[in-house]
């Protein structure tokens, strides 16, 4: 099926790693003016969006806009450009990539070096690469130069990568965790604006940051307490078992092209999830289930336990090669998601409880 993602495009290539979301945020926030009743950010950058504002119950739908990257932390004499990660890399991928300094006078093209393989000692070659041994070259001649193109410490840096149109109707961007599923809640909240009727419930899709080190929950944790709501899904991505030397026994089977993935334990409250999976089987849309014995590493963790507690659903996308340039991910499986959500929100009512009894 040809789906329309000029937006998804848009939204995954818009840099904005954690901290420094506002550019994707923004982007988020005009696409969601196009249908949203109501439209705003809070101080901590996250982004929401309400459909049916004073329906019951209140409905939170979380998907974080944030993405890994780099900061500068030091400028040397030579012009040299030294990082540390903002969230969690392999560094093995970064060497050679290309990347942009996110400067206050504009984006500055550079490139990560590390010593040539011919310099190297033999028990050097044998070693991993660590971030701080690898540098961001912007070409600069010595610090001064730098400081003239609008650089400085403590600058963001992602990855020069777009979005690319892959066969079978795949993507892959440096962005899918978890740009996508910032997508995917709005998503969910345009197929309920664009219904003959409006639910019950009043939905609120949030665009959250600081996920990736948000280690107490991050954007989630604030605007959840905002928000106040009665129920809460949490779109993430999740690892696809469907490539070489992955443990299935691990992380149980879960393809690109399967359909949403939905969590079971820990965050996961499970009467939201068998909701979700009663809700899949009678709108025809393939699932599988993902164990969740521990923490969800997700927003779900932030969310769950905010004021008294939010019964809390978590829904993943499988994604391959996560935290890496190219993350790669199956269109369809975003608009399956968004479908499976807006049908959960159209079952809710004011007399839906999810007290274990």
């Amino acid at each position: 099926m040809s789906r329309d993602i000029a937006f998804l495009e848009r939204l995954l290539d818009a840099p904005g790693p954690s901290g420094f979301e506002v550019r994707a945020a923004r982007v988020w926030r005009e696409e969601a003016e196009s249908f949203a009743s109501h439209v705003r950010a809070d101080v901590s950058g996250n982004s929401f969006a309400t459909v049916n504002p004073d329906g019951t119950p209140r409905v939170m739908l979380a998907g974080h806009i944030d993405e890994i990257g780099l900061q500068i932390t030091h400028v040397d004499e030579q012009g040299f450009l030294f990082v540390d990660e903002i969230g969690g890399w392999d560094p093995q991928v970064l060497v050679g990539q290309r990347v942009l300094v996110l400067g206050r006078e504009g984006d500055v093209p550079g490139v990560i070096g590390k010593k040539a393989i011919h310099l190297m000692q033999p028990e050097e070659r044998e070693k991993a690469s660590k971030t701080r041994q690898l540098w961001v070259d912007v070409g600069a001649k010595d610090r001064d130069a730098v400081a003239a193109l609008g650089l400085r410490v403590g600058d963001p840096i992602v990855i020069a990568q777009g979005m690319v149109r892959l066969d079978g109707g795949l993507i892959a961007s440096r962005a899918i965790d978890d740009r996508i599923g910032a997508f995917v809640v709005l998503e969910a909240l345009r197929i309920l604006a664009s219904g003959s009727t409006p639910p019950a419930a009043a939905a609120t899709a949030v665009a959250t940051v600081q996920e990736e080190i948000g280690f107490q929950g991050g954007g989630a944790r604030t605007s959840a307490w905002a928000i106040q709501p009665d129920v809460a899904i949490v779109v993430d991505v999740t690892f696809s078992t469907d490539v070489p030397d992955i443990e299935k026994k691990e992380l149980g089977e879960h393809e690109l092209g399967g359909g949403p993935v939905l969590s079971r334990g820990s965050a996961a409250h499970d009467g939201v999830f068998e909701l979700l999976a009663s809700v899949a089987d009678e709108e025809g849309i393939p699932y599988s289930i993902q164990a969740s014995p521990k923490a969800t590493r997700t927003d779900a963790d932030g969310i769950h336990l905010t004021r008294a507690g939010v019964p809390t659903g978590l829904v993943s996308v499988p994604n391959r090669y996560m935290h890496s340039p190219n993350e790669i991910v199956d269109v369809e499986d975003l608009f399956r998601a968004a479908q499976l959500i807006a049908a959960f929100i159209r079952r809710l009512d004011p007399e839906t409880d999810f007290t274990p009894r």
